[in-house]
């Protein structure tokens, strides 16, 4: 009894050593970091997880401030309320589609990116080189952007311009997904069942680019 006592105490302790040891990453967005109408494993930031840890990263189960439908200030005010410290190895940011969607100012959409991004510096212990930023994929090329998707790619492509600009001022690193994005309506297999998202098989086309190009420090 006391040698299985003792097995048992050795198992725990050595699993808490273990997720100790994991390093934490918090990822911050709208539908499409939650994935809208995808699995929970078909979520970029899950299937990001799964491809660091091939990797030999040690990257623990993502945290995830995100849902369908938020603009930049509905991230900012989840942010707020989850009282969210200082402690992540990683910190992702995708946000602004809504703010296009919605009808929303560029310039306020400027305002707000910044900020968020950098309250993701801070999240990240201070650490830049943690952070990164993926841009906005272009609805147009679905089923449902289809009809106004000169309109949107325009639009998409102002906010990107944005958003890209102020990530390069801070000196974090920046993915164009946007590209991928714009197979969606060659390849049907991209877009989820909604006929708006991404599916999971997309999804992890852009983590194959995030994970070619990503520096952890």
């Amino acid at each position: 009894m006391y040698r299985y006592l003792l097995f048992i105490s050795l198992l725990m302790t050595l699993s808490t050593s273990m997720n100790a040891q994991e390093k934490k990453y918090l990822a911050l967005g709208d539908s499409y970091t939650i994935g809208e109408s995808v699995s929970e494993a078909e979520r970029w930031p899950n299937q990001l997880r799964d491809s660091l840890n091939k990797k030999g990263y040690a990257i623990g189960k993502p945290t995830i401030i995100a849902t369908t439908g938020w603009r930049t200030d509905n991230l900012k005010n989840a942010m707020n309320i989850a009282q969210l410290k200082p402690e992540y190895d990683l910190v992702s940011l995708l946000i602004g589609v809504n703010n296009q969607y919605q009808g929303k100012s560029s310039d306020q959409y400027a305002i707000e990116f910044e900020d968020l991004l950098k309250t993701a510096i801070h999240l990240a212990k201070g650490r830049k080189e943690n952070v990164f930023v993926v841009s906005i994929p272009d609805y147009g090329f679905t089923p449902f952007g289809k009809p106004k998707k000169e309109a949107i790619t325009k639009a998409i492509d102002l906010f990107n311009e944005i958003n890209a600009r102020i990530t390069y001022k801070y000196k974090v690193q920046y993915f164009n997904i946007t590209e991928i994005s714009r197979d969606g309506l060659t390849d049907p297999s991209l877009v989820a069942g909604d006929g708006l998202h991404p599916s999971g098989k997309m999804y992890a086309q852009w983590v194959e680019l995030i994970v070619r190009d990503l520096e952890l420090r």
